[in-house]
């Protein structure tokens, strides 16, 4: 069961990604980065990053907490963003948090410092989950205070997009091809005995 905070104040647009991320300082003294329920690609999309999130978690990978976040709409009034604060305003009420990495620094394919077992490890959950958007060009990776963070996993779980092709969908191979850590040597047979 994730925590649920309730919003206190919105911070600012996060302009990364179509779904305009915000920040927000919640209730519990946090500040989190909120996807917002009326966004564009939808709840499927918040579905997939729990469910991918919570699962990471169980398999001991590095991810962001998450957490439910009540919005109240006017928390949009001081947006200066038209287009922002429809969104937010269409979001009103729960929607999906992670915990703010302050100082987190993009990870960028090819960096040095990712173990190959962690390597393995993650590109092992990417294939489980069918995450297609962890690639050099769109890494979804952070560095924090020396280690990796996973996120974004709403890319992952595109079968239930499609129901009647999910049978299909989760039976296709996983093309690790573009993976961002495909060249940190990623040892996936240890991940597979392991996980």
């Amino acid at each position: 069961m994730l925590t649920a905070v309730i919003a206190t104040r919105y911070v600012t647009p996060l302009r990364e990604g179509g779904s305009l991320p915000g920040l927000m300082e919640a209730d519990d003294l946090g500040t989190y980065v909120v996807k917002w329920r009326a966004a564009g690609q939808g709840v499927k999309v918040l579905v997939a990053e729990v469910v991918c999130g919570e699962l990471a978690r169980a398999l001991d990978l590095p991810v962001p907490r998450l957490v439910t976040v009540d919005v109240a709409p006017e928390l949009a009034v001081g947006e200066p963003d038209v287009e922002v604060q429809e969104l937010l305003q269409r979001s009103a009420g729960r929607n999906l948090g992670l915990d703010y990495l302050p100082g987190a620094l993009d990870f960028e394919a090819g960096a040095d410092g990712v173990d190959p077992g962690l390597a393995g490890r993650v590109l092992w959950f990417d294939a489980l989950v069918g995450n297609v958007d962890r690639s050099w060009r769109n890494p979804n990776m952070l560095f924090w205070h020396g280690g990796l963070q996973l996120i974004d996993h709403g890319a992952a779980l595109t079968f239930h997009h499609n129901w009647p092709g999910a049978r299909a969908a989760v039976g296709r191979p996983y093309d690790a091809s573009a993976h961002a850590l495909i060249e940190c040597e990623p040892d996936v047979p240890a991940a597979d005995a392991a996980l």
